[in-house]
């Protein structure tokens, strides 16, 4: 009877250790607030459900980040991050932070606003042209690339050439480089002394950067409401439209999951290891969000970025009303 009591208290007691334990984790889950903000519920179930589609594509959780803002309340946008401050190779999605600073350094008197660096502006946006990105970096900086310089003028050379930099650095935007031409880290020349031999001082965004850039666009917060709608006005995107071009900077990227009636404006932009999309969406229900998107290794794989954009609008559509 002893032996039988023994047993039926060890049992009484591993029950209740079982239950207490289950309890616990419960509550902790509940506390964690990541668990419990539904704007995180669907990035997470975005990012799980893409890895889980992408698998025999070997997508890998670090080959991803992502950055989810909800607009609904313009007077408290809430986001969302998965990686968002992973620090990526920016691909064209660069050019945003340069558009920016463009209109700020016009704002501010310090560059004029003429018609040529209107064109190109237009251009590095609209059709993503790197010659018009370099000639907007040159406005902006007193820059130009060619042939390396004397140490003394190097160093002048780098210090203007950072201009773009110490601007998003006195406005806190953290763990970025904005400092290079696209396409400009060939072998030779000032370009190629300025990123370093192990390419150190390369271009790098993360996802939760260019989103809170993108939202100040949005909310007309960006320099000045004016200023925010013309740059605006840059990025819109006809999601609905014939393409014959694959990365097309709409139909390549967020664009296949807009639904009909929605809109849509975002700076896309690839390389032969990065696909990334920054994209602006307004749904028919109402919803607003900006949706951040950057991938690694797998540039050849066009339907990852759609696939979450899918998912995130299926998401919103169904609390648009709350």
């Amino acid at each position: 009877m002893k032996v039988r009591n023994s047993r039926s208290h060890s049992l009484v007691t591993a029950i209740f250790l079982t239950l207490f334990i289950t309890v616990q984790i419960q509550r902790s889950f509940a506390a964690d607030p990541r668990h419990s903000d539904p704007l995180q519920k669907i990035l997470d179930l975005a990012v799980k459900t893409t890895l889980n589609k992408f698998a025999e594509q070997k997508l890998q959780e670090n080959e991803i980040a992502i950055t989810l803002v909800d607009l609904r309340d313009a007077a408290s946008p809430r986001t969302a991050n998965y990686r968002g401050d992973a620090r990526i190779y920016p691909a064209s999605v660069i050019k945003l932070f340069y558009l920016e600073a463009a209109h700020r350094w016009m704002e501010d008197g310090k560059i004029q606003d003429a018609p040529e660096l209107r064109r190109a502006m237009r251009d590095m946006i609209v059709d993503s042209y790197n010659e018009a990105t370099h000639y907007v970096i040159d406005v902006l900086t007193g820059t130009t690339s060619g042939p390396e310089l004397p140490p003394t003028e190097m160093k002048d050379w780098e210090f203007k050439r950072n201009a773009v930099n110490r601007y998003f650095t006195f406005r806190d935007f953290a763990n970025i480089n904005v400092n290079q031409k696209p396409w400009c880290e060939g072998p030779y020349g000032r370009e190629r002394i300025f990123v370093g031999q192990n390419y150190t001082n390369r271009n790098a965004l993360t996802t939760e950067a260019t989103a809170r850039l993108l939202t100040e666009i949005a909310l007309g917060k960006a320099v000045s409401p004016q200023r925010s709608a013309e740059m605006l006005e840059l990025l819109k995107r006809d999601p609905f439209g014939k393409s014959t071009d694959p990365d097309d900077q709409s139909h390549g990227f967020s664009g296949p999951a807009i639904p009909t009636g929605g809109k849509l404006w975002s700076k896309a932009g690839w390389t032969s290891e990065t696909r990334h999309d920054a994209a602006y969406i307004e749904l028919p229900t109402g919803a607003k969000f900006i949706l951040v998107t950057f991938t690694v290794n797998h540039a050849n794989e066009r339907e990852i970025i759609p696939t979450l954009a899918r998912i995130v609008i299926s998401e919103f559509s169904k609390t648009s009303g709350q």
